[in-house]
């Protein structure tokens, strides 16, 4: 499968990159610092360089082993509408690990989604699964509770504001979307065992970590289950 991933700098889109190049599809990655993403979004220690096209705008590397994809780095930002779509040109599906970023990005998330669906919508794919956060619906989650209803929505309320900017865009397509509600995100190992829950974070589940959320999207790629839906994640 040919995959297009916003978002790869980042602490899930590299457990993201990592997992797709093994087991065997060809990425294509957009990153305002393409450099930054051979640093630190895929691990560096799954690729090796087998050449590079000419120009500024992308390089290519491939992971190790007889099955491994390949991939493409394309320099530029997702609130660039043309970047965007010459990264989604060719895809089978297009990925998305962009978080909120509050003050210092402010819309980004639903400048990105605005683009991505657009870009989709001109490329003919259908295929979007994006990382969004349950936190910013706690409002309407039977299970939580009055006070962190109460503190939660005030602390985060920018971020919380462009999630759900985000969701409104890709919802109102008739795109395959899944948009994948985490909860609380830490670091620790991935398990592949972790509670998912419509709408809301499961009950008593506050965290997840980083590469489950991986785990779930990629599983996700071939998995009809959660087309046009959005699962929520938690321990």
């Amino acid at each position: 499968m040919r995959i297009a991933v916003m978002g790869g700098t980042g602490r899930i889109g590299g457990h993201l990159i990592t997992s797709m190049l093994a087991a065997g599809h060809d990425v294509t990655a957009l990153a305002r610092d393409p450099a930054a993403l051979a640093a630190g979004g895929a691990d560096p220690s799954a690729t090796g360089t087998t050449g590079a096209e000419t120009g500024a705008t992308s390089s290519e590397t491939r992971a190790t082993g007889a099955q491994a994809g390949a991939l493409t780095v394309m320099a530029g930002d997702a609130t660039d509408a043309a970047a965007v779509q010459a990264t989604v040109d060719g895809a089978d599906a297009v990925v998305s690990a962009l978080g909120p970023r509050g003050a210092k990005t402010a819309g980004l998330l639903g400048t990105a989604a605005a683009n991505i669906v657009t870009a989709m919508g001109k490329s003919g794919t259908r295929r979007l699964i994006c990382v969004s956060a349950a936190g910013a619906f706690i409002a309407g989650d039977p299970d939580m509770g009055r006070l962190i209803k109460l503190i939660l929505p005030r602390l985060l309320a920018q971020q919380f504001a462009d999630v759900r900017a985000m969701e409104a865009a890709i919802s109102a397509t008739d795109l395959d979307w899944t948009l994948v509600r985490a909860t609380r995100l830490v670091n620790t190992p991935q398990t592949g065992r972790y509670r998912v829950r419509p709408e809301y974070a499961p009950a008593g589940g506050g965290k997840i970590s980083r590469a489950d959320v991986a785990h779930f999207m990629l599983a996700a790629l071939t998995d009809a289950s959660w087309i046009r839906a959005r699962p929520a994640l938690a321990y």
